[in-house]
């Protein structure tokens, strides 16, 4: 990712420069619509369903006005807020919380590629109304714990393989979500990311996401 097209949001064409800096967009509010997402007044994402991610743009450093509207609509926007996007940075930035109070949160992302022969994996809480909870093995072995609304763990690297995890209440063996069957391959990044709403609808779910490095 060192050399390539950049999004140009100023006036929303391709061209070839050099930049390290990528940004990828998540739709996690669970009772927003499908959203239009503009920068500066240009379109760059278009119709993104709740649970779904953009490509990665490659975008220069610099301020950004971000609207989002209703897929097709381009008045009253549910967010309107400014992101500065540093050089050579690669993030999300997630659409979270619940009408009428949603925002933009960013969460970074590793530049360089994983080399140890091992497979990280974080946890991330973007479920607006779920309590703190622990992130377990099978065995019970905790991997996360007290992770609560908003809250990004640090990378648990471990060795390649398929695994499956137990979401409880902190301390307790009270499971509010289980996440079987996972596939963490070597030299690669995941993040878990827990949408939804928990006890309504849609309801509480894990989101295994890999973060692709090259």
């Amino acid at each position: 990712m060192s050399y390539c097209p950049y999004l140009n949001m100023t006036n929303n064409y391709y061209r070839a420069c050099q930049t390290n800096s990528y940004v990828r967009v998540f739709h996690a509010s669970p009772n927003a619509p499908a959203v239009d997402v503009y920068a500066n007044g240009n379109l760059i994402i278009n119709n993104l369903a709740y649970k779904q991610f953009s490509q990665y743009l490659p975008v220069p450093p610099g301020n950004y006005n971000i609207r989002v509207y209703p897929s097709g609509e381009m008045t009253n926007p549910v967010l309107d807020t400014n992101l500065y996007i540093s050089q050579n940075t690669i993030f999300n930035a997630a659409v979270i919380g619940m009408l009428p109070d949603i925002s933009l949160y960013t969460i970074p992302e590793p530049i360089t590629a994983q080399t140890s022969g091992f497979a990280c994996a974080r946890f991330i809480h973007l479920s607006p109304n779920a309590p703190a909870v622990d992130i377990k093995l099978s065995d019970g072995t905790i991997v996360f714990s007290s992770v609560g609304y908003r809250d990004i763990t640090n990378y648990a690297c471990v060795p390649p393989g398929t695994y499956s995890f137990i979401v409880s209440l902190p301390g307790t063996d009270n499971v509010v979500l289980t996440i079987p069957n996972i596939r963490l391959d070597a030299n690669s990044y995941y993040t878990i990311y827990a949408v939804g709403v928990a006890g309504g609808n849609p309801p509480l779910e894990a989101l295994p996401v890999v973060e692709p490095r090259g």
